[in-house]
């Protein structure tokens, strides 16, 4: 037993010299890295989203080509650089970009979802305030001798019941709607974040 104590004490020892001896410090690390970056010279480019063209959407349609004149070069083919120059030329002024103003796919997919979400987000303060008003209504009830005061607050607390439940259907319908947009997003390929 001692003996197997002896040698697990060494075996422990000779592994922990062995690990500082090989051990680099952090400095000597940083020098050969700067003198690595040195060497490398010049670092790749980067690219930037504002440096990116935008992918058209999943499902859009490319834009029609536009129609040629019916003037005698319209009757000779056109090719290379004269062609892309007639393209260009041809084009209405108010085809020429489309408009500055126009959502994204992106704009479009994220406000459908934010629009039913703040739909869900109101009718979820609607149903709280009536949840507040059931309770205090039945604590009225409750508290009330009088008969016909009692009639009159449970017809008031069965409205507000009824009321409530209507927002918990709408609630319902709003969230299966986020669903359905998630749905149909996932279909046409936009990425997932765009409907979170």
């Amino acid at each position: 037993m001692r003996c197997l104590f002896a040698r697990s004490i060494a075996l422990a020892l000779v592994l922990a010299s062995a690990a500082t001896a090989s051990a680099q410090s952090l400095a000597d690390v940083a020098r050969r890295e700067e003198e690595r970056r040195k060497t490398v010279g010049t670092s790749s480019k980067v690219y930037t989203n504002d440096q990116l063209r935008p992918e058209p959407a999943a499902g859009t349609n490319p834009a029609p080509a536009p129609a040629t004149p019916a003037g005698p070069a319209a009757s000779e083919p056109a090719t290379g650089a004269s062609a892309a120059g007639a393209a260009e030329g041809s084009k209405p002024e108010g085809q020429a970009a489309p408009a500055a103003n126009a959502p994204t796919p992106e704009q479009m997919w994220r406000k459908r979802v934010a629009d039913e979400r703040a739909a869900i987000a109101r009718s979820q303060v609607l149903a709280d305030a009536l949840q507040s008003r059931i309770n205090g209504l039945t604590t009225d009830f409750e508290n009330r001798g009088d008969p016909i005061q009692k009639n009159a607050l449970l017809a008031d607390r069965q409205k507000a019941l009824a009321e409530l439940d209507r927002m918990k259907k709408e609630i319902n319908e709003h969230q299966k709607t986020i669903t359905t947009i998630q749905e149909e997003a996932r279909r046409a390929g936009v990425p997932a974040g765009w409907t979170r």
